[in-house]
């Protein structure tokens, strides 16, 4: 019997953000926790690796705070109720 170990493609340490887009799935998100930061990447159906910060402090605490396999549905959230979406 084998078990597939899955390595995360985004982590940090002190010295900062370490990315592995050879471990990404298209079109994933990916995330991870710097300083005071939420760190989120995907690699699009090109291989073009997106990365962004969140900085907003109510935003970063909801996402650390909550079930971290709910972060689509907290930034979906925030989007609607801060009016982001493109019109």
């Amino acid at each position: 019997m084998f078990v597939k170990i899955m390595v995360n493609p985004l982590t940090s340490d002190k010295d900062g953000v370490k990315f592995k887009p050879e471990l990404m799935e298209k079109e994933k998100l990916y995330y991870c926790f710097f300083k005071d930061k939420v760190i989120l990447a995907y690699k699009d159906n090109q291989d073009f690796l997106n990365c962004y910060e969140i900085e907003e402090p109510e935003l970063v605490q909801k996402i650390t705070s909550e079930n971290h396999e709910n972060i689509d549905s907290i930034l979906e959230d925030y989007i609607e109720k801060t009016n982001l979406k493109s019109k």
